[in-house]
């Protein structure tokens, strides 16, 4: 079915990113962001069929300017929709709480090993209907739209049975079929030991190997498998395990890894074949050289560490080293509930280390080859789907100069505006 044009027109800054598409950025390369002035797009039948001067699409499109749904950009910076590759989207309950016990001095493993963390959203997904995880998700996809956002990864891992993890992953299928946002599942049944299982961890790394993945692998509700390598979680033996018969059932490896401390996660990352692994706050040079050299992308979390009160992962050293990186909210109910990838990019500037353009990078074409999307979206170039952002400020730099504020003016989702002046549009 063709749809009317869109027609971009007179940006200040159009960031294309160009050219970025078969392979993440690393190094200095994260900082070319190829941004056109007063630069213009053509979309139609949702992908992406110019890009440059206004002048020139002005003359190839003069005939068919009638036909178009003209986007004045004057004075605004467009970028490619921003992929944000590390979410726990579906889930139930909130946990405000817990905010209130760290600010009184507990920390996040002692509040976990207490009946809290994890455990307690846990139990709130369980007793929760499909449809009120639908609606509750629904309401989270929202907010990361009028944010600019226009794919997301959705773990699950707040089930920890098969049961439940079902349950989450076929919500996650309803809400990419019904929401303008794309989802891209990964399957998180390691995420926790559940409180069942604290005395034999291995007999749920079985169920988990034996009985979990098949069935996800089997009804292809996920295209990703995720482990939490912490010690007290997992052990790298086990995440090993979990991640190798994963791969056996098509799903591809990520991991959580050297969240808390040292763990070896990084490495394990670079010896699996990983394809992101996720936090590295405690991360050595060793496990980060041997993701430089395996290409393992750093999804770097500023939003979590902020939230907890602990240091950064150092995403400036990973980008000197060669690390490709990315950034994400990991949206989630504990460590961090937030669906600003805007403030996002500011925490990775201010607490680890990388510049405004390194940033704008991890959120959007770094962030896309992390869920495996680099070649369909993440830069706005000819034939890619036509996933866009236009924000109310005259130079990219303000997204993340101006912390805390929301500058989303226009959202275009595969060629269909679904954020007009913030507002969605339904």
């Amino acid at each position: 079915m063709t749809t009317q044009p869109i027609f971009i027109r007179k940006a200040s800054q159009l960031v294309t990113l160009k050219g970025s598409s078969n392979a993440p950025l690393t190094g200095e390369k994260m900082r070319e962001l190829h941004i056109i002035e007063n630069g213009s797009v053509w979309i139609e039948d949702g992908k992406i069929v110019e890009v440059g001067s206004d002048d020139q699409l002005n003359d190839k499109f003069e005939n068919r300017l009638h036909e178009a749904d003209i986007i004045d950009a004057t004075g605004k910076t467009v970028t490619p929709g921003f992929v944000d590759p590390h979410t726990h989207l579906v889930y139930a309950g909130s946990r405000e709480n817990e905010f209130e016990m760290r600010l009184n001095g507990s920390s996040y493993m002692e509040i976990m090993n207490a009946g809290g963390g994890i455990h307690s959203t846990t139990k709130a997904t369980r007793e929760a209907t499909e449809e009120s995880l639908f609606q509750q998700s629904t309401r989270r996809l929202d907010l990361f739209l009028r944010h600019g956002v226009t794919t997301v990864e959705a773990k699950s891992g707040y089930g920890l049975s098969l049961e439940h993890e079902l349950k989450q992953l076929n919500v996650a299928k309803k809400l990419n079929e019904a929401h303008p946002v794309d989802i891209v599942s990964t399957f998180m049944g390691a995420h926790a030991v559940p409180a069942e299982y604290k005395e034999n961890p291995d007999e749920f790394v079985r169920i988990v190997c034996e009985e979990m993945i098949p069935k996800v692998s089997e009804q292809k509700l996920a295209e990703f498998n995720d482990v939490f390598c912490e010690r007290g979680v997992f052990t790298p033996e086990q995440s090993k395990v979990i991640l190798e018969t994963g791969r056996k059932y098509g799903l591809k490896p990520k991991i959580h890894a050297d969240e808390i401390e040292p763990y070896k996660g990084a490495e394990l990352a670079a010896e699996v074949g990983a394809v992101s692994a996720d936090h590295l706050l405690r991360a050595s040079d060793e496990g980060i050289d041997a993701m430089a050299k395996s290409g393992v992308i750093a999804v770097l979390l500023p939003g979590t560490a902020f939230f907890l009160m602990a240091e950064a992962a150092n995403g400036r050293k990973m980008i000197d080293r060669g690390v490709p990186v990315a950034l994400s909210t990991d949206c989630n109910p504990g460590s961090s509930p937030t669906v600003s990838v805007p403030f996002i990019m500011n925490l990775g500037c201010l607490h680890m280390g990388m510049t405004p353009a390194e940033a704008l990078t991890a959120v959007t074409i770094n962030g896309a080859h992390a869920i495996g999307r680099g070649k369909e979206i993440g830069s706005i170039e000819v034939n890619k789907k036509a996933d866009i952002a236009i924000f109310d400020v005259p130079d990219y730099r303000q997204l993340i100069y101006h912390y805390g504020m929301n500058h989303t003016d226009t959202v275009i989702k595969s060629g269909k505006v679904v954020v007009s002046r913030g507002q969605l549009v339904r």
